[in-house]
């Protein structure tokens, strides 16, 4: 079980982020709405030099299911 005041901190943090990065919340609103079994989630980071590099993954019914205990956490 966490530490109450580590779950007090990070729900600052979170709500920081949400106050920096309005659009990125929205975003994984709408997509979590899509996200089914065999769906393909492709994630990508560009550094500031430009360099690339990109992951995927294809969602599997156990995926299904830790996402919706971390959305019931109150994580997504």
């Amino acid at each position: 079980m966490m530490n109450p005041m580590m779950l007090m901190q990070m729900k600052g943090m979170l709500d920081e982020f949400k106050r920096n990065h309005p659009k990125v919340p929205m975003f994984f609103a709408a997509a979590a709405q899509n996200i089914g079994e065999g769906s393909v989630i492709e994630i990508a980071v560009t550094s500031p030099e430009g360099k690339k590099i990109c992951t995927n993954m294809r969602v599997t019914e156990q995926d299904l299911k830790l996402f919706e205990q971390l959305k019931n956490m109150g994580g997504m």
